[in-house]
């Protein structure tokens, strides 16, 4: 066996033990599209000016597109196995680090820091696992401005939910928290097929864009997320009987609250729109 061929088995025979173990657990399927990967990239057009963090990397189908565009990649791969074998891959590309890091959990506020140029700017790309796709979401999004832009893969049912309009069944509290920080958009659909193994539902990629300010007045950030989770707490209940509910306070108080911003409290959360529930969050208790 020469050298390379042996080099290319010491990096398969770990990855194949991660897909078994804790990746299966996440509800990891690896992207296998090279056109997919190639969409996925082009949504952030990433340059040698800028940091690249992508998120889950497994098998590295985005990993080698996003470190010859970018002038430095962060990989965080939370599958010790996987991680050692990314890192054997780009040993010989300075400007790619391969850490084992939860995306749930890392501090992304630092990253401005370790930008090749301060000019650049901080982009995520990723395939996040179905399992926790959503709280990986919520720590991106409250990164806020730390963040410039991302393009990341989600169930569809998820993505939907994140570029939701006001109005639908869709259209919840993670449509609204994303929006307040992001312009956000869903920019394609993708088929089980281009995944191994391939998952029983559709996946999609959103396309995020960080605001540097809300698009509407926001005061107290804690209280309008307060505001926002109670509302959509109890989504069959009407807007006024779900705030009482989730603030704890009595339904008559919270229809002086919606009362009190031309609100009709027996509408549902649903219905509002962000700069509604602004205005909702500025009532106190």
């Amino acid at each position: 066996m020469s050298p390379r061929r042996n080099a290319r088995a010491l990096t398969l025979r770990p990855k194949r033990h991660a897909a078994s173990g804790k990746t299966r657990a996440l509800g990891q399927h690896f992207l296998r599209d090279d056109a997919v990967a190639e969409r996925m990239v082009g949504l952030v057009n990433p340059t040698g000016r800028d940091l690249v963090v992508e998120i889950g990397p497994g098998q590295g189908a985005l990993t080698g597109r996003l470190a010859r565009a970018s002038g430095r990649l962060l990989a965080l791969e939370v599958d010790q196995s996987m991680a050692a074998a990314l890192h054997e891959r780009f040993a010989d590309a300075p400007h790619v680090e391969i850490r084992a890091a939860d995306a749930r959990s890392f501090d992304y506020a630092g990253l401005g820091a370790l930008k090749p140029d301060p000019a650049g700017r901080v982009v995520v790309v990723g395939n996040l696992p179905y399992s926790v796709g959503k709280p990986i979401l919520q720590a991106l999004v409250e990164a806020g401005p730390a963040l410039d832009e991302m393009a990341l893969m989600l169930q569809k049912e998820v993505a939907e939910r994140v570029a939701a309009a006001p109005g639908g069944k869709t259209y919840g509290s993670l449509s609204v928290l994303t929006q307040l920080s992001c312009e956000t958009r869903l920019a394609f659909t993708v088929p089980p097929g281009a995944f191994r193994p391939p998952p029983q539902v559709d996946s999609a990629v959103i396309h995020l864009r960080a605001r540097r300010e809300p698009p509407v007045p926001v005061g107290d950030k804690a209280r309008l997320r307060a505001v926002i989770l109670a509302a959509f707490g109890q989504r069959r209940k009407s807007l006024a009987n779900a705030l009482s509910s989730g603030l704890g306070i009595s339904a008559e108080r919270a229809r002086a609250m919606c009362a009190a911003v031309a609100i009709d409290g027996g509408r549902r959360a649903e219905t509002l729109s962000l700069a509604e529930f602004a205005r909702l969050a500025e009532v106190p208790d």
